[in-house]
């Protein structure tokens, strides 16, 4: 229902919505479910030989859709960034047809990356971005997003959910992945994730650039893991594959436009001594990561993102999402700016009660709502910090808050 109602929202005021995400997280399973509310609709898949040879041969086939009524179709295009003059032919066609047809266009690749030069498609679509499972999808919050930032320590409920609790621990060992999660099962667990990042490094990697030494990219993934929650050092890195700065600053980017890693940058305003370049990155897999407080940190990272994109995409602001760090090693690890205006600072915890220092810290400088969350179910405390105050809470409870 959430991506569904920002799939209407979206195409009601553009012709052409970019719907993009992770490999096998449901994109086209929502593609589908889109469809079946049109009573005209085509669904062309690259990957699939006779659709490739469609276009090929008719770069206007579409217009052949066998009409039920006199309703605008809908044109679903999948995994047409593979195409390698994919966005010209998109402009081509919005420009010529976007008041008689609708377009769905899907991928697992960054859709809203573009080369320099005359063919972007600026302007010409919206952009929706499919994430694995969360928590807030689980409890939808009932709040406008209004009603949460009013107070986002006092929008949520209390009481104990024996189902949110179900939810929360499955997505904690499982991953938000909806085929794994589904099947719940170790065994399946460890062949799907085998096989899935052996395809998306292989074959999703290589359809965006022309990389030689795939087998030292498959090296980095596997480093990963294990930086996860900490500031990167690429310079470490490096040493570690014996390879340029430049090459491993590359892999990730390409990581990251395949959906494998996103990354957090530090806030700084009103931060003496505060890092300025190291950034965070966090996984869209958490099963892969070993130490739990890590694994709960990034499960954390992704509900935050998934709220701040959901968030900019309904157009209800300019949300963006940081983490905060000195040099004195104080660190927060999340904070919620709008307009490079501070709202919210989280962090996470596995089991520790005691308000975080560094939370206390950070919260004295920026004056903003401060909330500690906690894997630890049952746990729900207040304290005040100076004129502040901050939040303690499991982290089942407080999460489907989020609008």
């Amino acid at each position: 229902d959430i991506y569904l109602n920002l799939w209407k929202n979206l195409s009601s005021d553009k012709e052409m919505v970019f719907l993009t995400g992770p490999r096998q997280v449901g994109k086209t399973t929502l593609a589908q479910q889109i469809a079946e509310k049109y009573a005209n609709h085509l669904y062309f898949n690259w990957d699939v030989l006779s659709d490739k040879r469609k276009l090929i041969e008719d770069s206007l086939f579409f217009q052949n859709i066998n009409r039920i009524d006199e309703t605008k179709p809908l044109i679903i295009f999948d995994e047409i960034h593979k195409y390698k003059d994919w966005k010209n032919y998109l402009k081509g066609v919005y420009d010529q047809f976007k008041h008689e047809y609708q377009f769905l266009v899907s991928g697992s690749g960054r859709l809203d990356v573009f080369q320099k030069g005359n063919d972007s498609l600026a302007g010409r679509y919206f952009l929706s971005h499919v994430f694995p499972l969360t928590m807030s999808e689980n409890r939808k919050s009932q709040k406008t997003i209004d009603e949460f930032w009013k107070n986002p320590l006092k929008n949520f409920d209390v009481s104990f959910s024996e189902k949110s609790r179900v939810w929360f621990e499955a997505l904690f060992n499982l991953g938000g992945f909806p085929e794994p999660f589904i099947k719940g099962r170790q065994t399946f667990l460890n062949r799907w994730t085998a096989n899935y990042f052996r395809q998306v490094i292989h074959e999703d990697i290589r359809s965006f650039a022309d990389v030689k030494k795939i087998d030292n990219v498959e090296l980095l993934f596997s480093l990963l893991p294990s930086k996860v929650g900490s500031p990167l050092s690429v310079n470490s890195l490096a040493r570690d594959l014996q390879v340029t700065f430049d090459s491993v600053k590359s892999w990730i980017n390409l990581m990251e436009s395949v959906y494998l890693v996103f990354q957090l940058s530090p806030w700084t305003k009103k931060i003496s001594r505060a890092i300025l370049r190291e950034k965070k990155l966090y996984l869209y897999y958490t099963p892969l990561i070993s130490d739990q407080g890590s694994r709960f940190e990034n499960m954390v990272a992704i509900e935050m993102m998934r709220a701040v994109t959901y968030w900019n995409e309904q157009g209800w602001g300019k949300y963006e999402l940081h983490y905060l760090r000195n040099k004195e090693k104080k660190e927060v690890d999340f904070l919620i700016s709008e307009g490079n205006r501070p709202l919210l600072l989280i962090e996470v915890k596995m089991n520790d009660e005691r308000v975080s220092d560094s939370l206390s810290y950070f919260q004295n400088i920026l004056n903003v709502p401060a909330v500690q969350l906690v894997y630890k179910e049952n746990v729900y405390k207040r304290f005040k910090n100076g004129l502040n105050e901050i939040l303690i809470i499991s982290a089942d409870r407080w999460l489907p808050s989020l609008p």
